[in-house]
């Protein structure tokens, strides 16, 4: 079985002022793609798992998800880490489904069809409905966001101020270019 890191998009791999619609408004967080190439060095798959209910509202087409998608992968893989797979879940907010977080849904998923060890394997996200999914879903959590989230439960197991100091604490470090 494989360990991962699961990646809330916004807010942890991309700047997220406002929603991302097109990718003319996508732009990495500095350091994220290091992280991202450290992982790979270190043996992690790396899963992208978003919610994108801006497709299921109209404000963006599925075409457009899937170029911003195109994008960062690429990018990724040119500076050398990889992407397993990404998954967004593209409903309403409030439709009820399985795979909007805070449910857990996407990660059960992916971990079962890429054979992955839950337990060695962690959920990083800037909301807290990305704890709570990665909790539903057995996962150690990471919290780099802003909100304060003192007093709800569950609490996360880590919190960092990006993905970079997460992963440089809890796997190691790459150089960083």
């Amino acid at each position: 079985m494989s360990k991962a890191f699961f990646l809330d998009r916004d807010g942890v791999i991309n700047e997220n002022p406002h929603p991302i619609n097109h990718v003319g408004q996508f732009a990495f967080i500095s350091g994220a793609v290091d992280a991202i190439r450290t992982l790979h060095e270190h043996g992690y798959k790396v899963f992208v798992v978003t919610n994108q209910g801006g497709v299921g509202l109209g404000f963006m087409e599925q075409e457009a998800l899937d170029e911003i998608h195109r994008h960062m992968d690429e990018r990724i893989t040119e500076a050398g880490g990889m992407i397993a797979e990404i998954v967004a879940c593209t409903h309403k907010p409030k439709s009820g489904c399985a795979c909007r977080k805070p449910e857990p849904g996407m990660m059960l998923d992916l971990a079962k069809r890429h054979h992955i060890d839950i337990g060695q394997s962690y959920m990083v996200g800037d909301f807290y409905t990305d704890i709570q999914a990665g909790h539903r879903a057995g996962l150690k959590t990471v919290y780099i966001g802003k909100e304060n989230i003192k007093g709800k439960t569950p609490q996360p197991d880590y919190v960092f101020g990006s993905l970079y100091e997460a992963v440089s604490s809890l796997v190691g470090t790459s150089e960083r270019s």
